[in-house]
């Protein structure tokens, strides 16, 4: 698990089937690096979230035949990490 900032919702009409009609978020890691993640809990942008990744993401979804990697799994209420960000 990993602790993202959701950036901003990701529009994406033309897509495979296995995605389906699944909500993506563009995620910023710690360190700054973007991904894309499926939206299982409807984290909205600028909210910390907690994140699964591998195998565990596609079973995080409400339909583990959705084809993904990182998944959001829970949206932060409060946290402080060693480099001041806060959140709550």
């Amino acid at each position: 698990m990993e602790i993202m900032r959701v950036v901003d919702e990701l529009v994406a009409t033309q897509r495979v089937s296995g995605l389906q009609k699944e909500s993506l978020r563009v995620l910023e890691n710690l360190k700054g690096k973007l991904s894309v993640a499926t939206d299982a809990v409807g984290a909205p942008p600028g909210e910390w979230v907690i994140t699964a990744s591998g195998s565990a993401a596609r079973y995080a979804m409400p339909d583990p035949s959705v084809i993904t990697d990182l998944t959001i799994i829970g949206i932060i209420d409060h946290w402080e990490d060693d480099g001041g960000k806060t959140d709550g």
